[in-house]
């Protein structure tokens, strides 16, 4: 099978080396995570897929299942320097990018001074993101795409790395805005957070309802986390597995050569999908202790790389299929 060659040539066994001492830290990642957020296995995977790979990630699930928590605790294992944002519907741009203000010095000058916000930050936690307005929800636009953003004319880098970590309530909808199409594309993962298994949900009650409670530890830091992430990309990917990622991306969009795509699918994913799918698929390999990722991988992320990128047709609706059944049976009829 050929494989499609990295960008920055490495020597095998420098790479396997590299490789052998990112699983060790993930390893100690997962248990320092697994300390305070008990089950959900699945939920931290595919969080930690999506920061490996360098991406945005959107938190979907009713209150009570430890979004909030998962992603305080990211921020203290992987060493990040971690901020807040609760947003309501009187947030403003400025509340999340910062503003100018006029100050005067001892001569009597005026002059404007720009004061951060709180997206200087490494990893950013947008709770509730969907209950801010349009206008405010496009603030994270930029930064979220280009890592930087301009105030005044001026550019202003955000430190690195640079995650956006948002929380969405699925059931609470009245007083809420939808996220633009452009905004959700910008988002590597959609993860929906679903209620933990029995014994998961026992030991939260054991852990947490006593005097005290078990605190997350930093494993890692910044630097590190950057390392990893670059190991990612310099990951050969079989060419099999490219083929894989733009037939199922193509397959799923509108006037697709399939009869789901023409039927049910109103617009689909784009370029960026694509994208997202081949970083996630490297980031899942080396998750899992594999040096190139495979079909597999494939399979297991396009449900979280390609659902909040799709819109079904009133055809869908009217038939009971949601995006996930649209793309269940897509990706069984392309790979």
């Amino acid at each position: 099978m050929t494989m499609i060659k990295p960008e920055v040539p490495s020597d095998p066994k420098a790479m396997i080396a590299e490789a052998e001492k990112a699983l060790a830290d993930i390893a100690k990642i997962r248990d320092g995570i697994g300390t305070v957020i008990f089950g959900q296995e699945s939920v931290i995977e595919r969080t930690l897929v999506a920061l490996l790979a360098g991406g945005h990630a959107l938190l979907v699930g009713v209150p009570g299942l430890a979004k909030t928590k998962l992603v305080e605790t990211l921020g203290t294992v992987l060493g990040l320097d971690d901020r807040r944002i609760q947003f309501t519907p009187d947030l403003m741009p400025s509340d999340i990018l910062g503003s100018e203000i006029m100050e005067q010095d001892d001569k009597g000058k005026r002059y404007f001074r720009y004061v951060k916000g709180p997206i200087f930050a490494q990893l950013l936690m947008a709770d509730e993101i969907n209950r801010a307005s349009p206008r405010t929800q496009s603030a994270l636009l930029q930064a979220m795409q280009e890592y930087h953003v301009t105030i005044a004319g001026e550019r202003y880098d955000l430190p690195r790395p640079f995650h956006v970590l948002a929380t969405q309530n699925p059931l609470e909808q009245e007083g809420t805005y939808p996220l633009p199409e452009a905004q959700l594309d910008r988002f590597l993962m959609q993860i929906d957070i679903l209620y933990p298994e029995l014994e998961a949900e026992r030991r939260v009650l054991l852990e947490t309802t006593g005097t005290s409670e078990t605190a997350a530890t930093r494993v890692i830091d910044a630097e590190r986390l950057l390392e990893i992430q670059q190991l990612i990309r310099r990951m050969p990917v079989p060419e099999g597995v490219v083929d894989a990622i733009l037939k199922l991306v193509r397959s799923a969009r509108p006037g697709a050569d399939n009869e789901m795509a023409r039927k049910f699918i109103s617009w689909g994913p784009g370029p960026r999908a694509s994208q997202a799918l081949m970083l996630c698929a490297r980031a899942r390999a080396l998750y899992e202790g594999r040096l190139a990722p495979s079909v597999d991988d494939v399979k297991a992320l396009a449900e979280p790389v390609l659902q909040h990128r799709m819109a079904l047709t009133f055809a869908a609706r009217a038939d009971g299929m949601n995006v996930r059944d649209v793309i269940g049976n897509v990706t069984k009829a392309a790979l």
